[in-house]
Order: C-alpha cells, then structure tokens, then sequence
C-alpha cells in the first residue's frame, strides 16, 4: 500500500513526518530518518486500526497574502 507523507523542517533541525490517512505523526534527524520513522509508526498503527476504506489525499497549495 502506498501512502502519503508529509515532511516539515523544525527551527531546531530535523523534520516531523505527518501521515494524512491515518493521521500518524513522527520525527525525526533527517528526511530519510523522518520518513523511516513515520513508516514504522504507520505500520504499527495499521495493525491496530487496519484502513476499512483507501482513498489517496489530494495534495495542493494556496495563497495566504502577507500581513507585514
């Protein structure tokens, strides 16, 4: 099964990795750190909460105008 992830870099350094199906959240050092965690953590959680239905994310992005 191929599922989404969705990495943000931290002001401290490192990433979280946020799993839009199943809402599992992780972090970790780098990228590849992040995205390994996240799948550890989304494959324990699937074996408690299995997915009764899969329907892929849409991805997109909008504008939110300056206010400075």
């Amino acid at each position: 099964m191929e599922l989404s992830a969705v990495l943000t870099p931290t002001p401290e350094g490192g990433y979280v990795a946020y799993n839009p199906e199943t809402g599992t959240t992780t972090q970790g050092e780098t990228l590849e750190e992040a995205i390994k965690n996240l799948q550890e953590a989304t494959e324990l959680y699937l074996e408690e909460f299995p997915l009764s239905s899969y329907i892929r994310p849409l991805l997109t992005s909008f504008h939110v105008p300056d206010r400075a």
